[in-house]
């Protein structure tokens, strides 16, 4: 049986994610923020992004987009629960919690959103 690493499948998903970001950032840097639980400071760097940037960046071999929420959460909204109710809910509790993306040391001092 063959490995399959889905490389250009990551990379595709890395593009479209990050060319999203941007495109939300750009109209609307603070709903974006909130919709992708971005810090004011990714909201800045992701704007200033060039379309080179964009594609090395799509090019890792990582995964960029990360699921905000944990297994439980997820579960609900895959679920039978009512879907205006549900998105009350997870409204409240990102407004609440304040949730933007954890930061991570990388080497050389930068930070990655995670």
């Amino acid at each position: 049986m063959e490995h399959e690493d889905f490389a250009d499948e990551i990379r595709d998903l890395n593009l479209s994610f990050l060319v999203l970001a941007q495109r939300m950032v750009q109209r609307d840097p603070v709903a974006a923020a909130v919709k992708l639980g971005l810090e004011a400071e990714t909201v800045r760097w992701i704007a200033a992004l060039s379309p080179a940037k964009l594609v090395r960046m799509a090019s890792l071999q990582i995964g960029l987009p990360q699921f905000r929420f944990d297994a439980e959460v997820l579960e609900r909204m895959a679920g039978e629960k009512a879907r205006d109710e549900l998105t009350a809910n997870l409204h409240a509790a990102i407004l609440a919690h304040g949730n933007p993306r954890k930061k991570t040391k990388q080497a050389g001092g930068h930070h990655e959103e995670s």
